[in-house]
């Protein structure tokens, strides 16, 4: 079976069901990055909370599904607008981002393009720099086009090499841009939106492969959590090599993020002992038996 990675699915937002499903199709390891709630937070605990599942809780569980999970940790530019809580936010960012399992600032960028979103995400360019981490970039919804060679120009600007930026969110307006840059250009396949799986294969067909990868961005929202493994296999039908496709749903988004030196093929092995627990936590729920899957023994449960 072909292995994937989905580098920008946001895990607190899915079911056990999501994990296994997607164990089943050949993910093997995800990144999830931080972002907005759906509704503003209040309180910079609130933000500490989340970071902390982030990289504590959502960590454990996917691994009780056989699934790597990783991060990225920043102030989404939409909350970048409430400059008091934002300020806030930026102090306790160092906290976070040098933990075990962190391989990115993100997903930071612009919104509505105003200047206090700019002002935090030049903040934390700056922080990504100092640890010598990737930087994960959301590009806007609305005047795309602006705000992603923008983004890309900011970017230039703090010193921050294309290499170790991955613009997120591309479409068909964009993507020669951030290509002929020396970006890395990443696409969220959703049902409807953004782009479709159709345009991806479009995508791939006319620019290769090189340095693009996809991603579910799968959340709260209408959004599908194994985008990568079916656009994978809409791409085998319309007659794309498996190596161009290995490289779209794996390997570049894995050479992205392994530049955080947190990333690592031999760590995606992962064992399954859903008797485990975190904080005193289960998965399980009505008694149900663990699975227990371990990889020396071949024991299976």
């Amino acid at each position: 079976m072909m292995k994937f990675i989905d580098p920008h699915i946001h895990c607190v937002s899915r079911t056990t069901d999501d994990y296994e499903a997607l164990r089943q199709a050949g993910v093997v390891a995800v990144i999830e990055p931080a972002f907005w709630l759906g509704q503003p937070r209040t309180e910079v605990g609130s933000f500490k909370d989340y970071f902390s599942t982030l990289i504590g809780w959502e960590r454990f569980r996917a691994s009780q599904f056989g699934i790597r999970h990783y991060c990225t940790i920043g102030l989404n530019s939409k909350e970048a607008n409430n400059e008091a809580l934002a300020e806030q936010v930026m102090e306790i960012l160092p906290l976070y981002i040098y933990k075990e399992g962190v391989v990115g600032v993100g997903e930071i960028g612009y919104d509505d393009q105003t200047a206090l979103e700019d002002k935090y995400f030049r903040l934390q360019l700056e922080l990504a720099k100092e640890a010598n981490l990737p930087v994960q970039i959301h590009t806007p919804h609305r005047n795309k086009k602006v705000g992603t060679s923008r983004s890309m120009d900011v970017c230039i600007e703090h010193g921050i090499a294309p290499q170790m930026v991955i613009i997120d969110h591309n479409n068909e307006e964009t993507v020669k841009e951030t290509l002929d840059r020396g970006f890395w250009a990443a696409f969220s396949i959703y049902p409807s939106t953004k782009m479709g799986n159709e345009r991806m294969v479009e995508i791939v067909k006319k620019y290769g492969s090189e340095r693009i990868f996809i991603n579910s961005a799968a959340d709260w929202g209408i959004s599908d959590p194994l985008a990568v493994p079916k656009t994978a296999q809409l791409m085998a039908e319309r007659g794309i090599s498996e190596k161009d496709i290995h490289l779209v749903c794996y390997q570049n988004a894995y050479d992205a993020f392994a530049q955080s030196g947190q990333m690592h093929e031999s760590d995606f092995i992962v064992e399954i002992d859903q008797s485990q627990r975190f904080n005193g936590n289960s998965v399980l729920r009505g008694g149900r038996d663990p699975k227990i899957e371990k990889l020396d023994s071949k024991i299976i449960k």
